[in-house]
């Protein structure tokens, strides 16, 4: 019986998809051919190709964006098409990047947040392009002490919009550098136009080594509106760098304005606890951006800096909305601010935080403390800052009870303005309230007062954007409602 001719082998080529950019060459292995191997380009406009016979190596050359097919035939008439794909690569990854940070000390989480920032912005990537860093790739193995450092290398990715995907490390030194910390003397607020029509300057301020400073912003971007960010700018104009330490509580963008304002506001007051921040070196004649922060139509952005000049000459500051895909983050003419809509806060406010000192006897009245209840007037032309937002406020109270007997006291948050969210940091211990109806009375702390004993306790918490303020906190005998984080409770 006659045998059947066997099959030849297929020749393979690895990879067997060819990515490479214009004017660049990019290398695949030819194995299974048999004898000489000639190579034919279906569109030589696109990419042209060499084969080494001796090294059995496919060499395709790029030549305009576009896909083509490079189709190899051996001796044996066997044939390969190997698809091929000219595009631009999404960007470049920084080698390496260093992080300046302050904390006692900077906790993982932190970290994490930083180190993503800090590789992002070190990567180079083309418009329409997207940088990802995977924060639980990041191989931290706890908090950072003051002083200490560490090394590692990060895993980044740059793709999207058609381009050649890139994978790559970048090498990061992070420092915790001691600093002490930051008292502002003033609150910056930038909350007008809250509701963003056009691009253009927010915001402009002078930070020098006299004042630290607190600075709010509050920006909408209407789903009719195209997709923007929000940037904050530190221009030096003298010929030596400058230094500055920067507490960063950003929340959004998203969709839910409580939602947005309280994150932000819980992000300041436990990393201002913490001290928990940046050191950044301006070099001298240089524009740099401190925040870029996306904004996406139909989103809302929450920003709580706190910002001190550690070294050098003033620096000139300037919020600007521009587009997302803008070339330049520096902000042009910062003459002419944006205008327009209904009137909100911006300006310059000389309170950045109020302290209660306060004194409850169990057995007196109750003890009510107002939360953003007092307007401060604006040291620029401008709108007063209704409901102290940006404003921190601390209470110390002392509870006394001279009875002859333990008395159980509460402290309770009642919204007087409308629906609130809020944040506490009740002797260091952050206790955080979901949107509490207005005027409904939920309590954020309880404990029992031994007789003829006293009880200090330290609450710090701010109005937050998007909220209903003022809020009033009450000192008063324990009513035996839900406790904060038990069922039906808003607190948790």
């Amino acid at each position: 019986m006659p045998t059947a001719t066997p099959t030849p082998p297929p020749i393979v080529v690895e990879p067997p998809l060819l990515n490479v950019e214009p004017g660049k060459t990019v290398a695949g292995r030819i194995n299974s051919a048999l004898g000489d191997v000639t190579s034919t380009v279906a569109d030589a406009t696109v990419a042209t190709a060499v084969v080494d016979q001796a090294q059995r190596v496919l060499y395709v050359t790029g030549v305009k964006v576009g896909t083509t097919t490079v189709t190899l035939t051996d001796t044996r008439g066997v044939t390969r098409d190997v698809p091929v794909r000219v595009a631009y690569a999404a960007g470049t990854v920084a080698d390496e990047t260093s992080l300046r940070v302050t904390g006692n000390p900077t906790s993982t989480d932190y970290l994490r947040e930083a180190i993503v920032t800090a590789v992002t912005r070190a990567a180079t990537a083309r418009i329409g392009a997207t940088v990802t860093v995977a924060p639980d790739g990041i191989p931290l193995r706890g908090d950072l002490k003051i002083d200490d450092r560490l090394e590692l290398d990060v895993p980044v990715r740059i793709s999207g919009n058609g381009y050649l995907d890139v994978n790559g490390s970048t090498h990061v030194s992070v420092e915790n550098t001691a600093l002490p910390t930051i008292q502002p003397s003033r609150l910056l607020v930038s909350d007008y136009p809250e509701r963003l029509t056009a691009n253009g300057v927010l915001f402009t301020a002078r930070l020098d080594r006299t004042q630290a400073q607190r600075f709010l912003y509050y920006h909408y971007n209407p789903g009719s509106e195209p997709a923007r960010r929000i940037v904050l700018v530190a221009r030096n104009t003298s010929n030596a760098p400058a230094t500055v330490q920067m507490i960063d509580g950003s929340a959004g963008p998203g969709p839910n304005e409580m939602e947005v304002g309280h994150l932000s506001t819980k992000r300041f007051l436990v990393r201002e606890a913490r001290n928990e921040g940046q050191v950044l070196t301006i070099a001298a004649g240089a524009t740099t951006s401190l925040v870029v922060h996306p904004l996406p139509p139909q989103s809302v952005v929450s920003g709580i800096l706190q910002l001190r000049l550690v070294s050098g000459d003033p620096l000139e500051l300037a919020l600007v909305a521009q587009d997302a895909m803008a070339m330049d983050e520096a902000p042009g003419d910062t003459s002419q601010l944006l205008s327009g809509g209904a009137p909100h806060a911006r300006g310059v406010y000389p309170v950045p935080s109020f302290v209660f000192e306060r004194t409850y006897d169990v057995e007196g009245d109750d003890l009510d403390i107002p939360i953003g209840q007092l307007p401060l007037p604006n040291l620029r032309q401008g709108e007063a800052l209704s409901g102290d937002y940006g404003v921190e406020q601390t209470l110390n109270v002392v509870i006394v009870n001279m009875t002859r007997g333990p008395r159980a006291i509460a402290l309770y948050a009642n919204p007087r303005g409308g629906r609130a969210t809020g944040t506490f940091l009740v002797d260091g211990t952050l206790v955080q309230a979901h949107a509490l109806p207005a005027f409904s009375r939920f309590k954020i702390w309880q404990e029992t007062i031994n007789a003829g004993t006293f009880r200090r306790i330290r609450i710090v918490t701010m109005p937050e954007g998007g909220s209903s303020y003022p809020l009033r906190l009450t000192f008063a005998p324990d009513d035996g409602s839900v406790p904060p984080g038990g069922p039906g409770s808003l607190i948790y």
